[in-house]
């Protein structure tokens, strides 16, 4: 069950990345949303209402839930970015899930968000100082930790849920063969 959870594995920081390293992640974040429409691509609405894992959400819930995750977490970031160690805010993910727009909205409406979100945080990503990676914020769930760690588990936290959804897809193909 852990694996259909967590098919990547749990978030592991690089601490100190290079340049390069942030280079290569800024680009991966700019690859999300698409790597995201590629993956629900062809899935039907029967599928999309369908829980990626037993207890889990649908896959509908988790496209949803990665465009208000990621915007809190972008928040969190500039926070990062013009406060003294703020204390990032948290959400009731479990319960925003449950939300009406979960169920009603089209996924392309968050994918969309997702597209126009990381585009603007590419612009911002792209024009930060070295030493900006190293400012702190605090977050309840994770500890202290730099803006360095903040957009590694960010594109960590993308990558995760984008996995649950091809686990997902890989095991509906394995049944379909048999």
């Amino acid at each position: 069950m852990d694996s259909m959870r967590y098919p990547i594995g749990h978030f592991t920081a690089v601490e100190n990345p290079t340049e390069e390293q942030r280079k290569q992640l800024i680009e991966s974040i700019d690859e999300i949303p698409n790597k995201l429409r590629q993956v629900i691509d062809g899935l039907d609405v029967e599928q999309l209402t369908t829980s990626y894992r037993p207890g889990g959400w649908t896959l509908q819930q988790v496209v949803h839930h990665l465009a208000d995750a990621e915007m809190n977490a972008y928040i969190r970031f500039k926070r990062g970015l013009t406060e003294e160690q703020p204390l990032a805010g948290t959400f009731r993910e479990d319960l925003w899930a449950e939300l009406i727009d979960y169920k009603d909205t089209p996924i392309e409406t968050s994918i969309l968000l997702l597209e126009a979100l990381h585009n603007r945080f590419k612009m911002l990503l792209v024009k930060m100082k070295p030493t900006d990676f190293a400012r702190l914020v605090a977050s309840p769930t994770h500890g202290t930790m730099t803006l360095d760690i903040a957009i590694q588990r960010f594109l960590w936290h993308a990558q995760h849920h984008i996995a649950q959804i091809s686990s997902f897809r890989d095991r509906i193909c394995d049944d379909k063969r048999t």
